[in-house]
């Protein structure tokens, strides 16, 4: 397993959208590839974290989960505080999932940091022949609203690693241009190659305590 000095980044990535449309299942594919049959909602909020490799730098992912209070209505700031990025999750087969990804972009934009990176979701793309959001419909709203968008399958692993990937390599330049236009942000750098364990633990207390 890796040290703990041995990654530049953390980032924490938060999921969101309606209840059963696959959160859970996204977090536990990614982190720990693995999947749950037994939908039941755990209450209470989650996260995972998993380390990758992108490029030529090492991030530390951590993935939060609703894990269920999105039935409530219950999400806090704090749920988001911090996120570089967000995956607003909804199931193909659902279509009122996918009406709900505005209100759910209003909230996120109500909460958290303006500059965070989204990812539009839309996942059991096992399930295509129960398809009720055509495929194009969705990555239009998608670049309408300059958001990432793309179909996974929890169940089968279908782009469940790209979509991670490709939103933690965006928050990376994302991250890196915010930076440079309005000085740093809470998450930016963890270390730089040149710094000792002890330099990094420093500078890890003082920029990131609300992760």
């Amino acid at each position: 397993s890796m040290g703990d000095e041995s990654y530049n980044f953390v980032f924490k990535v938060v999921l969101i959208g309606e209840s059963g449309v696959g959160k859970s299942n996204l977090l536990s594919r990614f982190t720990k590839n693995e999947f749950n049959h037994d939908s039941r909602t755990t209450i209470g909020v989650e996260f995972s974290t998993r380390t990758v490799q992108l490029d030529t730098f090492t991030i530390k992912a951590q993935i939060w989960d609703t894990a269920g209070l999105e039935r409530y209505r219950a999400i806090t700031s704090a749920y988001y505080r911090g996120a570089v990025g967000a995956m607003l999750v909804y199931d193909i087969t659902k279509h009122l999932t996918y009406e709900s990804v505005e209100r759910w972009l209003k909230e996120l934009y109500d909460h958290a940091d303006p500059h965070i990176l989204v990812m539009l979701v839309g996942n059991k793309s096992d399930l295509e022949t129960l398809r009720t959001v055509p495929t194009l419909e969705a990555k239009e709203f998608a670049e309408k609203k300059g958001l990432l968008f793309m179909e996974t399958s929890a169940l089968d692993s279908t782009n469940v690693e790209a979509a991670f990937q490709e939103v933690l390599t965006a928050c990376h330049v994302n991250l890196y241009y915010s930076s440079v236009t309005r000085g740093s942000i809470s998450a930016v750098t963890l270390s730089s190659a040149t710094g000792t364990a002890s330099e990094v633990q420093e500078e890890r207390r003082t920029c990131c305590k609300n992760l």
